[in-house]
């Protein structure tokens, strides 16, 4: 398990991650998002040992991961700003990573060459941005780690070679109990993919909660009413968005589905409807509900 105590990482007088506490259990997907900056790609790197925390700590099964050689063969990060030696090859590649992780998979290697259309003998350097990422993940799953992070994991990538991705990360946790980290802006994807999620920002974490869970916390309704109220506040909602086309209102408020039509049955509507939720809409409104209004940024 990835322990994550009180973190706090800075950058001169930059503060990256500010006191931050998860903890990240084995065997799931762990899906990171939050506004640009929030601090997930910072987190990443403390997490496999790149950066050392200014204060609090990151550990791996109770042992601090900075500087912990046996805690680094077991985690493997896919940067948004991949590396590769120049003018190397993925053979290349292949043969350093080889030659650096004993839990280097040779069979698994052959089998990612042949799923993915990756070209083994041939430059790395000319490679598309779409290619260059199938690569570092080719690279990263022959290792078999125990914990895979990934940020940015899918850009780049066509929509045949990402469904392919999502699967082999998937079979990858359910084979082997592997642990996968995800950091994405594309929330569509991380819905369907993930398990528990956590909401970023400014370096702080906002909710972690299972992703079944996490819908469930929230309630989105469309009511009309025989009467226009002219600055409903619904008393009793903890109301996180409200939008009115006409006599129908749009709201959504945290709480059960029971919790939030309860409440607006005493208004006696005329129109009551609970509509799906999205991990989109629950991440807008968590963030205009700490003051990230995207309506002033566009505009």
């Amino acid at each position: 398990m990835i322990t994550i105590q009180n973190l706090t990482k800075k950058f001169d007088n930059y503060e990256a991650v500010s006191n931050l506490s998860l903890s990240i259990r084995p065997g799931c997907i762990y899906g990171l998002v939050g506004t640009n900056g929030a601090g997930k790609s910072t987190l990443l790197r403390t997490l496999c040992g790149i950066y050392r925390p200014f204060s609090g700590s990151a550990k791996l099964d109770e042992a601090e991961i900075f500087d912990n050689v046996l805690a680094k063969q077991r985690i493997v990060l896919v940067p948004d700003d991949l590396f590769f030696f120049p003018g190397a090859t993925m053979q290349e590649m292949a043969a350093f990573y080889r030659s650096c992780y004993p839990s280097w998979s040779e069979e698994k290697y052959a089998q990612l060459c042949t799923a993915f259309p990756i070209l083994s003998d041939k430059k790395i350097a000319g490679f598309s941005k779409g290619m260059k990422r199938q690569a570092a993940l080719i690279l990263a799953l022959a290792r078999e780690p125990d914990y895979l992070l990934l940020d940015e994991a899918f850009d780049g990538l066509d929509p045949v070679i990402r469904l392919a991705t999502r699967k082999l990360i998937a079979d990858e946790v359910s084979a082997r109990g592997m642990t996968a980290v995800i950091s994405s802006h594309n929330l569509r994807e991380l819905e369907d993919l993930c398990d528990h999620v956590a909401i970023l920002h400014n370096g702080s974490l906002l909710l972690t909660r299972e992703m079944d869970d996490l819908k469930s916390g929230y309630c989105k309704i469309q009511a009309a009413f025989r009467e226009t109220m002219e600055e409903p506040n619904f008393p009793g909602l903890d109301v996180l968005r409200l939008d009115r086309v006409g006599s129908v209102y749009t709201i959504l408020a945290r709480g059960s589905e029971e919790q939030v039509t309860g409440v607006f049955q005493q208004y006696c509507p005329l129109i009551l409807d609970c509509i799906p939720l999205t991990l989109e809409e629950v991440f807008i409104s968590e963030m205009e509900a700490v003051g990230y209004d995207y309506n002033h940024i566009i505009f």
